[in-house]
């Protein structure tokens, strides 16, 4: 990601541990008290971090998703546009060109229709509530149709980097949250529900960025996009029970939301729904987190999302981070030194990118063999 992502995402870090954990601790005589006997470290970690630093963080998390929406309203309108183009214009095509034979829409339309029954016996047995269960299954299938297309749209587009994923599972989760409410489905039954519409909606972005990419590669060698398509559904329920029992697995060792794993995209969906439906919000610090997300926006912060990141973060994922970045400034510098060509700076940055996702996938492997 750069030095400079890197830096805010690390000043995320810096802000929260040692700005925020400190002051917090010290104006609070009973912590003070407390730290003397239980130990300071321990207390800035398990209280002071976990009960009080991360829902403010949480707070400037939500105001920074939205921030990222609207600086990109122009690309989602256009992708809005696009969608509701193209769904005015769905028809069957008889065409003897195999690079443009698709699925027959019909398929999908009953597939979609079909899975529904499933999934409203799934949200049922989570929600326990039947106006519950079909709410979030039309809030799932609606919100995962559109986004789904504007993701996928956006990543063909711009690029797999540009898929707005967060923001829209955010705001997905936020409505479905605020409908629950609305028909009296709180408590633990409706976080299970609202969880349940996230899950499926960011599935299914994710999904459908990768098939934009997917599908490009295939045109480009002259494929045929109704056989990749089968492709693609195959592999997603191959892989989808896999991933189950992975999660699971790493669950049961580490333990999600821990030191270890602490998932901070999973954590910021749960202490939301949480907080909505649960009625567990920290309503005062979730607050103060959006006004300081405010702030950041009218000091044009580079990104304000990644700073909350970082204040969500353990600082020592925040500070390996940044160690990243400054290797890539210095690997930059030197390339600059020597008077590199453009290609072939651009040659070292994508051999740097492979070997750091090379890093980063075997370190998950080996987190997931240990587990």
């Amino acid at each position: 990601i750069g030095p400079g992502l890197a830096a805010v995402v690390f000043a995320g870090g810096v802000l929260g541990w040692w700005g925020l954990v400190p002051v917090l601790t010290f104006v609070n005589p009973d912590l003070v008290a407390l730290a003397e006997t239980q130990g300071w470290a321990d207390v800035a970690q398990n209280v002071v971090w976990r009960q009080m630093v991360r829902p403010l963080a949480v707070g400037t998390m939500v105001v920074g998703a939205a921030w990222t929406l609207f600086k990109m309203r122009s690309s989602l309108g256009t992708a809005f546009g696009r969608v509701f183009a193209d769904l005015r214009s769905v028809k069957v095509v008889e065409t003897p060109d195999r690079h443009e034979t698709d699925l027959p829409y019909k398929y999908i339309a009953f597939g979609i229709l079909g899975l529904l029954i499933p999934i409203i016996a799934i949200y049922y047995y989570f929600s326990q509530s039947i106006g519950g269960s079909i709410v979030a299954a039309l809030v799932m299938v609606i919100a995962g149709i559109l986004f789904a297309a504007v993701a996928g749209y956006l990543v063909g587009v711009i690029g797999s980097s540009n898929n707005p994923i967060s923001g829209l599972t955010l705001s997905t989760l936020i409505l479905a949250a605020l409908l629950m409410v609305a028909i009296g489905l709180t408590g633990q039954h409706g976080v299970a529900a609202v969880l349940g519409v996230a899950a499926v909606v960011c599935c299914a972005m994710g999904i459908a960025g990768d098939m934009m990419q997917d599908l490009k590669v295939g045109h480009i060698l002259g494929g045929t996009p109704a056989s990749m398509e089968k492709g693609e559904m195959i592999a997603v329920v191959a892989a989808a029970p896999a991933l189950a029992v992975v999660l699971a697995l790493l669950d049961k060792a580490y333990g999600f939301g821990s030191a270890m794993l602490p998932a901070p995209q999973a954590g910021l969906m749960a202490l939301v729904s949480q907080g909505i439906v649960g009625g567990e919000m920290t309503w005062p610090l979730f607050l103060a987190g959006m006004l300081l997300a405010v702030m950041l926006i009218l000091v044009r912060t580079p990104s304000v999302m990644l700073v909350a990141v970082g204040m969500y973060l353990p600082i020592w994922s925040t500070f390996a981070i940044f160690i990243g970045g400054v290797i890539r400034w210095i690997v930059d510098r030197q390339l600059e030194r020597r008077r590199y060509s453009e290609a072939a700076k651009e040659r070292a940055a994508n051999t740097g990118i492979l070997l750091a996702s090379g890093m980063v996938a075997g370190e998950a492997l080996t987190g997931v063999i240990i587990a």
